[in-house]
């Protein structure tokens, strides 16, 4: 079949809501449910008290997000590691942990303490970022999906470890879905619109549709910059650790927490940003580390002239139908059945999200995988709890207007199939126009983001091939800041296997740096 002059196959997607990665993270290091105190107990645990942490040493210290969960329990296997996570745990809060709640987290934010934090871009589009224990991936649709092959042979990923540390995410929060009513309506309305074949459940990010104890976690503190220094010899930036404040805006007292010296400086560890597209391109700009006249305008001292921080920014342009008549309460549905199109420039869903607290609506939406338009990030202030000024460029190259056009009817072709019309009683009032410039119009809009923003600290920019920052020894940026595309149906999958990944890797640098610096063995 045919669906606007492309053929397309279906899959499921795997889902999963209620184990985010938070609680991922909680397991892998053999944290209880119940969390005890700090008093009198050896690590691992939580703590919201600075004084915790304050002054003491360790040897890597990891600063929140999805990929920093899986990443510091990799590295709590051999070494200290301290988490900063600028928000709280999500345990004891049904609005997280609890699937009927599903998109309620995004209807309540302030400014200090929500577990969604929201933001509006310069083009207009409202935002969130996740602000909580496993960062965004706590407070999404909870989608699994691997990134293509093909993407994986691009970024240049060894094939066999992202495999290896794909299935051991799966292994710990990953099972398959039980799809509801609604779900299964879509899946058979993305059949009908000609998303062929029909390909079942799969973790594979292909054409169609388809279904420790060496840590402490450091909750509630935002890190504000990180600390420095210059080796005489080289004038060589080094970093000896972080600053960081409350969260809560209680105070405006700074605290600091430290790397480990090691005499053998070859085998000293990291400071690593996890905190996603926004907060690490963020972080490097009030610590020095970005374009010199922007850090200037601020009082910034610079510390590395680096003009890549906060360019490159992408966020996948998205547009959606709503399939309802009118907003009434239904329970919220996560969407488990995802269309993808050809060449995987496509990604359709379908859900029942809330728009207040006693209503939903139930939409359709659909994404461009690959957009061309990008954008730049910048500091709005040097409070480090402000979100930064960002600014994506929507639908502003000629061709990301021409594909969201063919969005518009695909999603026009599914609303009003045979499924969809039987289960809402009536046919859809998409009020979609057939010429090409209506359609532009419609996509101009209503645009919307897809949460999947990434860029601001990419490969080949700010980091090296093994995520280390240009310039700066003792400091990494591990996230989807460093992604020049998002990888997947969505991008949770590939962050979590990345943590993963390259823990694996630094560990294993750590043992050659061991090993080559070992005194040789006696003589026989």
């Amino acid at each position: 079949m045919e669906a606007g002059g492309t053929r397309m196959k279906l899959r499921h997607i795997l889902y999963r809501y209620v184990l985010f990665t938070a609680f991922l993270f909680l397991q892998l290091v053999k944290l209880s449910h119940s969390f005890p105190s700090t008093q009198g107990k050896n690590p691992p645990y939580l703590t919201s008290d600075v004084e915790d942490v304050s002054g003491k040493s360790f040897d890597y210290i990891v600063v929140g997000g999805t990929s920093g969960c899986p990443l510091a329990a990799t590295l709590s296997e051999r070494f200290s590691v301290l988490v900063i996570e600028r928000g709280g745990s999500p345990y004891g809060n049904p609005m997280v942990s609890d699937k009927i709640y599903y998109g309620f987290p995004l209807l309540q934010s302030d400014e200090f303490s929500s577990v969604a934090q929201s933001f509006v871009s310069k083009d207009g589009v409202k935002n969130h970022r996740g602000r909580v224990l496993g960062g965004s991936s706590a407070i999404n649709g909870g989608i699994y999906s691997r990134a293509s092959y093909d993407f994986v042979k691009t970024v240049g990923w060894d094939e066999e470890l992202v495999k290896e540390a794909y299935e051991w995410v799966e292994s710990n929060i990953v099972f398959k879905p039980e799809l509801t009513i609604w779900q299964s309506v879509v899946e058979f309305g993305l059949l009908e619109a000609g998303i062929l074949p029909y390909n079942g459940f799969s973790m594979e990010h292909i054409e169609g549709t388809k279904i420790s104890e060496n840590i402490i976690v450091l909750l509630n503190a935002t890190v504000k910059n990180i600390i420095f220094h210059v080796n005489g010899k080289g004038n060589e930036s080094i970093v000896r650790g972080v600053r960081f404040i409350k969260s809560d805006g209680s105070t405006s007292q700074t605290y600091e927490a430290y790397l480990n010296q090691p005499e053998n400086s070859s085998s000293r560890g990291d400071v690593i940003l996890s905190a996603g597209a926004l907060g690490s391109p963020q972080i490097l700009l009030l610590s020095g580390i970005g374009p010199e006249k922007h850090l200037k305008n601020f009082g910034i001292p610079p510390v590395l002239n680096l003009k890549g921080v906060g360019k490159e920014m992408k966020d996948n342009p998205g547009i959606a139908l709503l399939v309802d008549t009118k907003p009434i309460y239904r329970f919220p549905d996560t969407p488990q059945v995802a269309g993808i199109t050809k060449d995987m420039k496509f990604i359709v869903e379908g859900g029942i999200i809330p728009v207040s607290f006693n209503a939903t609506r139930m939409p359709i939406a659909i994404k461009l995988a690959f957009p061309e338009s990008k954008g730049t990030l910048e500091l709005n202030s040097t409070d480090p709890r402000q979100n930064p000024a960002v600014e994506f460029h929507y639908l502003e190259k000629e061709k990301d207007l021409e594909e969201c056009t063919k969005m518009a009817q695909l999603l026009s072709k599914i609303a009003r199939s045979q499924s969809v019309v039987l289960f809402l009683g009536k046919e859809p009032q998409d009020n979609l126009m057939s010429s090409q410039d209506e359609l532009k119009n419609f996509c101009k809009k209503n645009v919307r983001t897809y949460y999947h923003y990434h860029g601001g600290s990419t490969v080949g920019s700010v980091v090296d091939d093994d995520y280390k920052v240009y310039g700066i020894k003792g400091l990494r940026v591990i996230d989807g800041s460093t992604f020049l595309e998002s990888p997947g149906t969505n991008p949770m999958a590939t962050l979590l296997m990345l943590g993963r990944y390259q823990g694996i890797k630094i560990v294993r640098e750590r043992e050659n740096a061991t090993v080559s610096c070992s005194p040789p063995p006696p003589p026989p």
